[in-house]
């Protein structure tokens, strides 16, 4: 085979990618956090995950902290957009804390159903991985009742109080494909199963993944910018890799390998919700070479908006401060 002019490379970005509307407002509240409260700003667990992001704000003094109990009395913390358990939440406010709730709408959405189906006499079966933040977070909301379910395998084996009524919810950053699986045995063997009216895999996940469908025949590799621990960053590689396009996860462009790119002359991009655009353009950059092309596939217009904390921008705005005017500069590093 002969090896592409690496100079004449063709690029091709997937539409939509990197950030999501959720954690557009996760990083809006610790940016209007450190404008109004100043430095340090606590935030338990990292705000979203991206190792550039988290160094960015650490960098402006923020500190990322595992436990409240390392938060100093009256300092302020932010909660993650990935959610916490009520006992978090508490402890905070037992301390007297100032809290900020950065957790994402469409997280909140699953809590809430969580406590909505125990209400109603419902055992429920959390389809996610264990150990992710979001799930623990919603376990820890209703954790008599709720049994953890990973794979088919597990769907198949998973046993339910005898004579109880059964729900389903699903972690937001799954792969669409391998929830469909696990939902259609736990389906199969609980046929009176009852979930959401609709789906809890959040709408930027579900985009990202068809965007890397549409791709795949379009491209001859493919590079997912995001963190080895972001769930749906992993989950696109996997998409991909079902497509029968090579895919490799980096977070910048000091880890694209060589040997990735030989033989290949159509290279796509895409981006987990939690990856910043500064980190693909500098990837691009970085493929296309001085005669290469960019072309971005068609896909949908994300226009999803989720508001601010109410009392965050009141608070905000009584110390005679302008959140949106704020906002307009902080966002251009991203």
């Amino acid at each position: 085979m002969v090896e592409p002019d690496a100079e004449s490379r063709r690029v091709v970005l997937a539409k939509p990618r990197g950030f999501c509307a959720g954690v557009v407002r996760a990083v809006d509240i610790v940016d209007l956090a450190l404008e109004m409260y100043g430095p340090p700003v606590y935030v338990r667990h990292e705000i979203v995950h991206n190792s550039y992001v988290v160094r960015d704000f650490e960098s402006r003094g923020v500190v990322f902290v595992d436990e409240i109990e390392e938060v100093p009395d009256e300092g302020v913390v932010i909660f993650s957009a990935h959610g916490i358990p009520p006992e978090v939440r508490e402890e905070a406010r037992a301390r007297g804390l100032r809290s900020v709730d950065a957790t994402c709408p469409l997280v909140t959405k699953v809590h809430d159903e969580a406590l909505r189906y125990v209400a109603q006499g419902y055992h429920i079966l959390l389809v996610g991985h264990a150990g992710h933040v979001e799930v623990e977070g919603t376990m820890g909301h209703v954790p008599d009742d709720v049994t953890l379910v990973q794979t088919e395998a597990e769907a198949e084996a998973v046993q339910v109080p005898a004579g109880g009524k059964v729900a389903y919810l699903t972690q937001t950053t799954l792969s669409i494909d391998d929830v469909a699986g696990v939902l259609a045995v736990l389906k199969r063997r609980f046929p009176e199963i009852v979930g959401p009216a609709k789906d809890d895999i959040c709408y930027a996940t579900q985009n990202r993944q068809e965007a890397v469908k549409r791709m795949a025949s379009e491209v001859d590799a493919i590079i997912v910018v995001g963190a080895p621990n972001s769930s749906n960053s992993n989950r696109l590689v996997e998409v991909a890799e079902a497509a029968g396009v090579p895919a490799y996860l980096v977070q910048t462009r000091d880890e694209i390998r060589p040997e990735w790119l030989a033989g290949v002359a159509r290279v796509g991009i895409t981006a987990g919700a939690s990856a910043p655009e500064t980190l693909v353009m500098d990837i691009v950059d970085e493929l296309r070479g001085p005669q290469g092309t960019v072309a971005q596939l068609d896909g949908p217009e994300e226009r999803v908006h989720f508001p601010l904390p109410v009392e965050f921008v009141k608070d905000f705005r009584e110390r005679g401060l302008d959140p949106e005017a704020a906002l307009e500069g902080f966002r251009q590093r991203w």
